[in-house]
């Protein structure tokens, strides 16, 4: 099973870059904005990409015709439009940009521009990628298993929601509260603050036990929906409150033994030992 969502985020020294695959196309898209951050040096990719996306547009330049907008999380959590350009219309745009990152950019780029299709053909080359991408943000082998683990019972769980005829995007999110609020006791957006979390994903900074619980919520609600085909959202809300109160009878009885709780403020500083 691949790991690779439609939408996904891949690194080049360090720093973030969103993507998006088109599965018609077989084309991977990438956020502008993002590759400027990293070219320019720049604290205001937005203003410095607007004026070469003008500069582009006086000159007449075809480029500027490529621009494909789509939803990308922003800082604040939201989904905004975001210009993008496939591989080959992003790697003209590179040359525009006077950087000496210009060229080993634009060789990583070729690389993973590719890196969808080889894992089509390749389920295993998405793990694999996945584990290198942890290990160099400065995760414990123990901890990428079960990352790796959780990704996989997503999975499962979102297939179950399309086959159920749920909407990816809003009612994904609405779901994943309910479960979420049902198992921890707290919405996604209170756990994240909990944990002074902004825009950075909450299951990166989950520790492992709260994966494991996360897990047990998911595919609870995964086994139940399948056994009870649910329709609409209202009956989805319901079941997946069932998955998710599956995981907090098995989170109260950790905590009567232990005398701790599991929902802690833990996050990424603290599971790379920093």
């Amino acid at each position: 099973m691949s790991l690779q969502n439609k939408n996904s985020i891949v690194l080049f020294n360090q720093k973030e870059v969103r993507r998006f695959y088109d599965e018609k196309k077989e084309v991977w898209y990438f956020s502008v904005i993002d590759v400027v951050e990293i070219l320019a040096d720049t604290t205001i990719p937005k203003r410095y990409w607007s004026d070469l996306k003008n500069k582009l547009k006086n000159e007449g330049s075809e480029v500027y015709e490529k621009i494909v907008q789509l939803k990308f999380i922003a800082s604040d959590g939201k989904k905004y439009e975001t210009d993008c350009f496939s591989t080959e219309d992003l790697l003209r745009v590179v040359q525009s940009i006077p950087s000496p990152k210009a060229e080993p950019f634009k060789l990583w780029l070729a690389r993973v521009g590719y890196e969808r299709i080889e894992e089509t053909e390749n389920p295993e080359l998405a793990f694999d990628r996945a584990m290198r991408t942890y290990l160099k943000k400065g995760y414990s082998k123990e901890w990428i298993n079960q990352r790796l683990k959780s990704i996989e019972v997503r999975k499962g769980l979102t297939d179950e929601w399309q086959e159920r005829e749920m909407k990816e995007g809003l009612e994904y999110a609405i779901l994943t509260d309910e479960i979420t609020k049902a198992w921890a006791d707290r919405s996604v957006r209170d756990y994240k603050k909990f944990k002074g979390l902004k825009k950075e994903n909450l299951r990166d900074n989950m520790t492992n036990l709260e994966l494991v619980l996360n897990m047990l919520a998911e595919v609870s609600t995964t086994e139940i929906s399948k056994k009870k085909k649910p329709k609409g959202l209202k009956g989805n809300k319901q079941i997946a409150k069932e998955g998710g109160f599956v995981a907090k009878k098995a989170r109260l009885e950790i905590e009567k033994q232990t005398g701790e709780s599991v929902i802690n403020a833990k996050n990424v500083k603290f599971l790379k030992g920093k």
